[in-house]
Formats: C-alpha cells, sequence, structure tokens
C-alpha cells in the first residue's frame, strides 16, 4: 500500500471536495482518498500494483483542478 498526498492550486467549495473524494474513492486500486478542504490537499492511499500516483494526479487535473507539482509527496 502507497500513500500520496497532492497539493492543490485552491479549492472554492466544498462542492469540490466532494467530487474530487467522489471520483477517488470509486477508482479502482485506490483504499481512501480524503481532501483536506482548508489545506487544499488530498490524501490518498492506493495499491501502486492496480495504479499509480502519476495516475491519481491525472484522475484530479481531468476533473479540472490544477496539482501542484512540486508538491505532490509519495509516501
Amino acid at each position: 500500500m502507497s500513500k500520496i498526498v497532492m497539493k492543490l492550486d485552491e479549492l472554492s467549495c466544498p462542492s469540490c471536495m466532494a467530487k474530487i473524494e467522489g471520483a477517488l474513492n470509486t477508482t479502482n486500486g485506490v483504499e481512501m482518498a480524503k481532501v483536506l478542504f482548508n489545506a487544499s490537499k488530498v490524501k490518498a492511499e492506493f495499491d501502486d500494483n492496480q495504479i499509480t500516483a502519476t495516475d491519481l494526479v491525472s484522475k484530479v487535473e481531468g476533473l479540472g483542478y490544477v496539482v501542484q507539482k512540486s508538491k505532490v509527496t509519495e509516501i
């Protein structure tokens, strides 16, 4: 199991948080995803045999959010 923390440019509303969490939590290989609204961060636990950190970043960006690439931490 791997973990990732992604810093987003900005989240403007709680529905954005729900949109990201919903999309990631229904993605194969993602065990848990949580958005920290006030910090504009996404934390996720995932099975790196099924999905990569790059895939998760792409998924969030595909929803229309900007991930600060220099602030992505894979644990």
